[in-house]
């Protein structure tokens, strides 16, 4: 267990003497000094938990001693000591960041109390600093894997926003797209990350539920509201609340939350006095919300407050080299992770990967990559080892029976006419839209792009 380290600067002896007899007796590495200077050195030299700091000192005073200590933004308790006490020398003192201030003599006993407290709560700070950094490296932009260029506009987006007041955020995009990722390193990012990020699915509670969730209830709100209970927005107070799969929402719930982003005030279920919170509100979707909205499932006051600051996250099949990049990312991992010698994949298997519109995203492809990992045989896996789609024959029927009516004629064909025929096809079925006609295809955007540069039909 690491032992806590003092630093004491007095010019007095017999205090220095005392102090460090006491602090030695707890257990703790003491370190000493006559002047401020001199323990400014030791300051810069090592990491202290604790210092007890004389108010005057032959070089300088006490007080500039601690300017200096918080310029440098040592996370360090501080408690001055004096034997020449006014209240604006106190004042003066905890302004500037001292624990506390004690007046000569003092007693022993007392004096270890107040470092206890002190201790405790530079451990807090600490820990709260300690697991901000953790979560920043962990969610920090360069996270997102992704080159292409509609990822470069992603991160320029979220590093304009993170750190921005904006208090409302909407994020759209198909599921397994990364939405939670992008909310969570908002939220990181931000000059929130120490408050509490919480979140929550809207389709997994029951609408009342959901409520209380939301809001909180107050004791005797319903049959087993036997206590009061503080909600996410609450809780969240200073920090961020997730609202995943909102397009879901029920409409009665909607009206609540819109007054709510209207107001930034609440009450709890069963309540009668309004709760006023800070909390930014990023909230996601999965579904067509034009199309929700025109069919009466969406409240269209909801999606205009919600959408102030409106992020689209692109599926995967329109993110083009992307696939591979996350493909070698994921492989990297899961091989250290399962402690296989899995190096790479053929030019088969790269194929396949690239050709497969996943449906399912970066989810469905980190899935994919980890069984294929977990199982594999060889450093360098083939299009055997990748297992896409629905498992079973249901999608292979389907598509087999898709194909049937085509037929090759005896004299046979030329295949790329068929394949610029097939093209032409798609498009028009789109309206000309090449993500839709790639899509058709089960081919990513920037593959129809090469085979119309190809046919010459651009």
């Amino acid at each position: 267990m690491k032992k806590t380290r003092v630093l004491i600067i007095e010019d007095e002896k017999l205090i220095r003497w005392s102090l460090r007899q006491r602090f030695t007796e707890e257990g703790f590495i003491v370190d000493e000094a006559e002047t401020g200077h001199g323990g400014l050195a030791k300051l810069a030299q090592a990491t202290y938990d604790l210092v007890m700091l004389d108010y005057r000192l032959p070089d300088t005073s006490g007080l500039d001693v601690l300017r200096r200590l918080r310029e440098l933004d040592l996370d360090v308790v501080v408690i001055m000591m004096t034997a020449y006490s006014t209240i604006e020398s106190a004042v003066e003192a905890i302004r500037l960041g001292a624990y506390d201030y004690l007046t000569k003599p003092f007693k022993m006993d007392e004096l270890m109390l107040l470092v206890e407290k002190g201790l405790e709560t530079t451990q807090l700070k600490r820990q709260v600093r300690d697991f901000r950094e953790q979560m920043q490296q962990r969610f920090g932009v360069n996270r997102i894997i992704g080159q292409c260029s509609v990822m470069q506009d992603l991160y320029a987006v979220i590093g304009d926003v993170a750190p921005s007041p904006a208090s409302t955020i909407f994020l759209q995009g198909e599921s397994g797209t990364g939405k939670d990722l992008v909310a969570k390193t908002i939220h990181y990012n931000s000059n929130r990350a120490d408050r509490p990020f919480m979140n929550i699915t809207c389709t997994a509670l029951t609408e009342s539920l959901l409520e209380s969730e939301l809001f909180g209830h107050e004791r005797g709100a319903f049959t087993d509201a036997k206590t009061q209970k503080k909600g996410l927005f609450e809780l969240a107070d200073g920090g961020t609340v997730y609202l995943d799969e909102v397009g879901d929402m029920a409409r009665g719930l909607q009206a609540k939350l819109l007054r709510f982003l209207e107001e930034r005030m609440f009450r709890r279920v069963g309540g009668v006095h309004d709760i006023e919170v800070d909390v930014r509100i990023i909230a996601a979707t999965n579904r067509d919300i034009e199309k929700a909205i025109n069919e009466g499932h969406f409240r269209e006051d909801l999606f205009y407050r919600l959408n102030i600051i409106p992020i689209l996250l692109p599926p995967l099949r329109e993110r083009g080299d992307d696939i591979m990049l996350l493909i070698r990312h994921f492989m990297s991992g899961f091989a250290t992770e399962f402690r296989r010698p899995v190096t790479g994949v053929t030019d088969a298997a790269e194929a396949k990967l690239c050709a497969y519109p996943w449906p399912g995203n970066v989810r469905e492809l980190r899935n994919a990559v980890e069984r294929a990992v977990l199982l594999a045989k060889t450093e360098v896996l083939g299009p055997e080892a990748f297992v896409l789609g629905h498992v079973g024959a249901s999608s292979a029927a389907e598509e087999d029976g898709a194909l049937s009516g085509i037929r090759l004629p005896a004299a046979g064909l030329d295949l790329q006419c068929v394949e610029k025929h097939l093209i032409k096809q798609a498009l028009s079925m789109a309206q000309n839209n090449r993500t839709r006609a790639a899509r058709l295809l089960h081919i990513s955007r920037d593959q129809l792009r090469y085979r119309m540069e190809k046919f010459k039909m651009l």
